[in-house]
Protein backbone atom coordinates (compact mmCIF):
# COMPACT_ATOMS: atom_id res chain seq x y z
CA UNK A 1 0.00 0.00 0.00
CA UNK A 2 1.77 3.56 -0.69
CA UNK A 3 2.69 6.06 2.38
CA UNK A 4 3.28 9.44 2.47
CA UNK A 5 4.07 11.52 5.49
CA UNK A 6 1.34 14.89 5.47
CA UNK A 7 0.80 17.41 6.96
CA UNK A 8 -2.35 20.49 6.92
CA UNK A 9 -2.21 24.33 8.30
CA UNK A 10 -4.15 26.88 8.34
CA UNK A 11 -2.75 29.73 6.02
CA UNK A 12 -2.39 32.91 7.56
CA UNK A 13 -1.22 35.32 5.02
CA UNK A 14 -1.58 32.94 1.67
CA UNK A 15 0.13 35.00 -0.81
CA UNK A 16 3.24 35.04 0.93
CA UNK A 17 2.89 31.51 1.63
CA UNK A 18 2.26 31.25 -2.31
CA UNK A 19 5.29 32.97 -3.33
CA UNK A 20 7.29 30.84 -0.88
CA UNK A 21 6.01 27.90 -2.74
CA UNK A 22 6.67 29.26 -5.99
CA UNK A 23 10.31 29.92 -5.36
CA UNK A 24 11.13 25.76 -3.96
CA UNK A 25 8.36 24.00 -6.79
CA UNK A 26 9.68 22.94 -9.82
CA UNK A 27 6.90 24.55 -11.80
CA UNK A 28 4.34 26.31 -12.05
CA UNK A 29 1.09 24.81 -10.41
CA UNK A 30 -1.42 23.06 -11.91
CA UNK A 31 -5.36 24.44 -11.21
CA UNK A 32 -7.92 21.59 -9.92
CA UNK A 33 -11.20 22.25 -8.89
CA UNK A 34 -12.26 19.05 -6.48
CA UNK A 35 -15.43 17.77 -5.08
CA UNK A 36 -14.84 14.93 -2.72
CA UNK A 37 -17.93 12.83 -1.32
CA UNK A 38 -17.18 10.93 1.94
CA UNK A 39 -18.91 7.68 2.64
CA UNK A 40 -19.78 5.87 5.96
CA UNK A 41 -17.23 3.35 6.86
CA UNK A 42 -16.14 1.51 9.46
CA UNK A 43 -12.08 2.36 9.83
CA UNK A 44 -10.09 4.78 7.70
CA UNK A 45 -12.08 7.08 5.05
CA UNK A 46 -13.11 6.70 1.60
CA UNK A 47 -13.76 9.47 -0.73
CA UNK A 48 -14.87 9.67 -4.53
CA UNK A 49 -12.93 12.51 -5.69
CA UNK A 50 -14.13 14.60 -9.11
CA UNK A 51 -11.50 16.39 -10.75
CA UNK A 52 -12.98 19.60 -12.75
CA UNK A 53 -16.09 17.70 -13.33
CA UNK A 54 -15.15 14.85 -15.52
CA UNK A 55 -12.84 12.17 -14.11
CA UNK A 56 -12.91 10.77 -10.57
CA UNK A 57 -10.69 9.21 -7.88
CA UNK A 58 -11.70 6.65 -5.44
CA UNK A 59 -9.72 7.26 -2.43
CA UNK A 60 -8.98 5.02 0.69
CA UNK A 61 -7.09 6.34 3.47
CA UNK A 62 -6.28 5.57 6.99
CA UNK A 63 -4.20 8.03 9.11
CA UNK A 64 -3.89 9.32 12.58
CA UNK A 65 -5.98 12.49 13.72
CA UNK A 66 -2.78 14.40 14.63
CA UNK A 67 -0.99 17.83 14.39
CA UNK A 68 2.23 17.65 12.27
CA UNK A 69 3.51 15.36 10.24
CA UNK A 70 2.19 11.69 10.05
CA UNK A 71 1.96 9.04 7.84
CA UNK A 72 -0.94 8.17 5.88
CA UNK A 73 -1.13 4.90 3.89
CA UNK A 74 -3.64 5.62 0.67
CA UNK A 75 -5.18 3.44 -2.25
CA UNK A 76 -6.07 5.35 -5.49
CA UNK A 77 -8.79 3.93 -8.30
CA UNK A 78 -9.37 5.73 -10.85
CA UNK A 79 -13.02 5.66 -12.32
CA UNK A 80 -14.19 7.45 -15.87
CA UNK A 81 -17.99 7.27 -14.89
CA UNK A 82 -17.60 8.92 -10.96
CA UNK A 83 -21.36 9.56 -11.48
CA UNK A 84 -22.40 6.02 -11.37
CA UNK A 85 -19.76 5.33 -8.86
CA UNK A 86 -21.72 7.82 -6.55
CA UNK A 87 -24.83 6.49 -6.85
CA UNK A 88 -23.63 2.93 -6.02
CA UNK A 89 -21.22 3.91 -2.40
CA UNK A 90 -24.12 6.18 -1.80
CA UNK A 91 -26.78 3.51 -1.71
CA UNK A 92 -24.85 1.14 -0.09
CA UNK A 93 -22.07 3.05 2.33
CA UNK A 94 -24.12 5.83 2.57
CA UNK A 95 -22.74 9.05 1.90
CA UNK A 96 -21.20 11.10 5.21
CA UNK A 97 -21.02 14.72 3.33
CA UNK A 98 -19.31 16.83 0.64
CA UNK A 99 -16.62 18.75 0.49
CA UNK A 100 -15.53 21.37 -2.39
CA UNK A 101 -11.98 22.92 -3.21
CA UNK A 102 -9.76 24.36 -5.24
CA UNK A 103 -6.27 23.27 -5.20
CA UNK A 104 -3.60 24.70 -6.74
CA UNK A 105 -1.23 21.40 -7.13
CA UNK A 106 2.95 22.45 -6.76
CA UNK A 107 5.76 19.53 -6.71
CA UNK A 108 8.74 19.59 -5.28
CA UNK A 109 10.70 16.91 -5.75
CA UNK A 110 8.67 13.95 -4.98
CA UNK A 111 6.72 16.13 -2.32
CA UNK A 112 3.14 17.16 -3.48
CA UNK A 113 2.22 20.75 -2.12
CA UNK A 114 -1.42 21.61 -2.24
CA UNK A 115 -2.80 25.05 -1.78
CA UNK A 116 -6.18 24.41 -1.05
CA UNK A 117 -9.07 27.48 -1.09
CA UNK A 118 -12.49 25.24 0.69
CA UNK A 119 -15.65 26.44 0.54
CA UNK A 120 -16.92 27.24 4.16
CA UNK A 121 -13.53 26.75 5.56
CA UNK A 122 -11.09 29.08 4.11
CA UNK A 123 -6.95 28.96 2.73
CA UNK A 124 -4.93 25.71 3.68
CA UNK A 125 -1.53 23.99 2.88
CA UNK A 126 -1.51 20.70 2.96
CA UNK A 127 1.75 18.55 2.22
CA UNK A 128 2.45 15.30 0.97
CA UNK A 129 5.56 13.72 0.82
CA UNK A 130 5.43 10.53 -1.31
CA UNK A 131 7.60 7.40 0.34
CA UNK A 132 9.51 5.05 -2.00
CA UNK A 133 9.21 1.53 -0.78
CA UNK A 134 12.69 1.20 1.31
CA UNK A 135 12.16 4.65 2.92
CA UNK A 136 10.99 5.36 6.38
CA UNK A 137 8.42 7.29 7.92
CA UNK A 138 11.74 9.08 9.98
CA UNK A 139 13.27 10.04 6.54
CA UNK A 140 9.47 11.13 5.18
CA UNK A 141 9.17 13.41 8.48
CA UNK A 142 12.83 15.37 8.14
CA UNK A 143 11.44 16.26 4.35
CA UNK A 144 8.44 17.41 5.81
CA UNK A 145 9.35 19.35 8.71
CA UNK A 146 12.17 20.92 6.43
CA UNK A 147 9.31 22.02 4.74
CA UNK A 148 7.33 23.42 6.91
CA UNK A 149 10.29 25.55 8.09
CA UNK A 150 10.78 27.16 4.65
CA UNK A 151 6.99 27.65 3.85
CA UNK A 152 6.79 29.33 6.99
CA UNK A 153 4.40 26.97 9.15
CA UNK A 154 4.20 27.04 12.49
CA UNK A 155 2.85 25.17 15.20
CA UNK A 156 0.19 27.00 15.66
CA UNK A 157 -1.06 26.42 12.46
CA UNK A 158 -1.32 22.69 12.00
CA UNK A 159 -4.84 21.60 11.68
CA UNK A 160 -5.38 17.74 12.64
CA UNK A 161 -8.42 16.87 11.48
CA UNK A 162 -9.35 16.30 7.74
CA UNK A 163 -11.65 19.06 6.03
CA UNK A 164 -15.16 17.08 6.12
CA UNK A 165 -14.17 16.77 9.85
CA UNK A 166 -13.79 19.95 10.32
CA UNK A 167 -17.29 21.18 8.35
CA UNK A 168 -18.94 18.67 10.67
CA UNK A 169 -17.37 19.82 13.87
CA UNK A 170 -18.61 23.45 12.26
CA UNK A 171 -22.00 22.06 11.70
CA UNK A 172 -21.86 22.75 8.19
CA UNK A 173 -21.49 19.81 6.56
CA UNK A 174 -23.11 19.65 3.12
CA UNK A 175 -25.06 16.77 2.47
CA UNK A 176 -25.02 14.41 -0.49
CA UNK A 177 -25.98 15.92 -3.69
CA UNK A 178 -27.70 13.45 -6.55
CA UNK A 179 -24.73 14.81 -9.00
CA UNK A 180 -21.20 14.70 -8.21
Amino acid sequence: MPKNIEFKARLRDREETECRVRGIADGPAERIRQVDTFFRVDRGRLKLRVLDGERGELIFYERSDACGPRASTYWIHGTSDPESLQVLLSAGLGARGTVRKERWLYRVGRTRVHLDDVERLGAFLEIEVVLSEDETEAEGRAVALRLMGLLGVGESDLVEHAYIDLLEEMGVLEEERSEP
